[in-house]
């Protein structure tokens, strides 16, 4: 099969899946350089004691333990992955910390049971989830009212930045499956959760978008 990346692609669930297990084993290796962006966007979560957090597209679980200190020991993170090789990884993740409070579905997004009313949710590099509406909306419909949204990841420079941009290109073909949308990433999460508030770092190649369900 295909997996050339075209700008206007839909999301390919079958090259994503071939994808993420080459990459499993190696996946915390090389998401590496951009932990300090986890950490803010973690951070945007504003997370308290007793929450549910949803860590959409949660990979090997990277995420879990900046999410149980915002937890404070209590809550509950539900962690959504499609990639069985990836929710293998963070299984592992959670037997060797014994976190009790992690549950995983193994499923696409817009197909995931999800059997919680969530306080907040995450999408941290998760560029092919946010470009597809139902996935989008089977989170959303599982938030409370003034849930707290994080989405960050990826983004084309400004068109002066085109230098960057080399950056971002190869990058986006080692992660994505489309390049559809990469300018602004989080339009169509804004859609369903309301305005959301955009930072950019690393001069505009990645973004973090911060925003509260209305009540």
């Amino acid at each position: 099969m295909s997996t050339t990346k075209k700008p206007g692609r839909a999301p390919d669930r079958a090259a994503a899946l071939a994808q993420y297990r080459r990459r499993a084993k190696v996946y915390d290796f090389e998401m590496a350089w951009f932990e300090p962006i986890r950490r803010d966007a973690i951070a945007e979560l504003a997370l308290k004691t007793g929450d549910t957090v949803l860590d959409v597209g949660c990979g090997t679980g990277l995420s879990f333990a900046l999410l149980q200190q915002g937890l404070g020991g209590g809550g509950r993170i539900v962690g959504i992955e499609q990639s069985p090789e990836m929710i293998e990884q963070a299984r592992q993740r959670v037997a060797r910390h014994r976190w009790t409070n992690v549950s995983l579905l193994c499923s696409p997004v817009e197909a995931a049971e999800i059997p919680v009313m969530a306080d907040a949710a995450l999408f941290h590099f998760t560029h092919d989830i946010l470009r597809q509406p139902e996935a989008i909306a089977n989170v959303v419909e599982h938030l409370k009212p003034g849930a707290h949204v994080v989405a960050s990841g990826l983004k084309w420079a400004a068109p002066w930045a085109w230098p960057l941009n080399f950056f971002v290109l190869p990058a986006a073909l080692h992660s994505v499956t489309s390049l559809e949308g990469l300018g602004q990433p989080w339009d169509r999460l804004s859609e369903r959760v309301g305005k959301l508030s955009v930072r950019e770092a690393l001069m505009g190649s990645v973004y973090i978008a911060r925003g509260t369900l209305a009540s």
